[in-house]
């Protein structure tokens, strides 16, 4: 066989094991969704800050000791998704006693909009938080004044883990939230994203004997 043949033959074999290759990893399916219940149905809940939550722009932390959201398990049959997770609405979380890494700035945290929480079963059972559009706005005065939206574009989804127990915890550990920030000196203005860490205690309000939990 000449050369000119056999580079051919090669071409050839090498374009039909790539489309192979390429067949096989687009044929390849998903990774299938498990079940999730959220228990009691129907049962409000409300979700308290443990500790601090801090966000992060840039170089600039503000810090919270005070938050609290509430919400509602659906009643059945939706508290229970064969092959993903239950949502449910939450109202805004509530932020105050609020300080800032600046020196001279303080900093006000407001929310607003539909907020809502999904969890998924599994090892851990997973939690995302989403933030409306413009859903949270801090503002510092002082030295320097600033303006941070979370979500400034379009709504935001914010991953976290929940542990069952009495009361159940959600957590989030160093989440990604997408930012803009205006203002002058001082302000952040690069920051496109922030750092989200805080631990909320969720608790049964119907029936405080009951806890709020997450399974198959």
């Amino acid at each position: 066989m000449s050369r000119t043949r056999t580079a051919l033959a090669l071409g050839t074999a090498a374009a039909g094991a790539i489309a192979l290759a390429s067949v096989t990893a687009s044929a390849a399916p998903a990774p299938v969704a498990g079940s999730t219940t959220v228990t009691p149905a129907g049962h409000d809940f409300q979700a308290v800050l443990s500790g601090k939550a801090t966000l992060k722009a840039g170089s600039v932390t503000v810090t919270c000791t005070v938050s609290v959201s509430t919400g509602t398990v659906p009643a059945a049959p939706g508290n229970s998704n064969p092959a993903g997770p239950v949502s449910s609405p939450i109202s805004p979380p509530t932020y105050s006693s609020c300080t800032s890494s600046m020196p001279g700035v303080t900093p006000t945290v407001t929310t607003s909009g539909a907020w809502a929480v999904s969890m998924q079963d599994g090892a851990p059972i997973t939690a995302t938080m989403t933030v409306p559009t413009g859903g949270l706005v801090v503002k510092t005065t002082g030295l320097a004044s600033c303006t941070v939206t979370a979500a400034p574009t379009a709504p935001a989804s914010v991953g976290g883990t929940w542990a069952n127990g009495s009361p159940s915890t959600l957590t989030f550990t160093n989440a990604s939230v997408p930012v803009k920030v205006t203002g002058g000196f001082g302000c952040p203005t690069s920051a496109t994203a922030s750092v989200f860490n805080a631990v909320y205690k969720v608790s049964d309000v119907t029936d405080p004997a009951q806890n709020i939990t997450v399974g198959p």
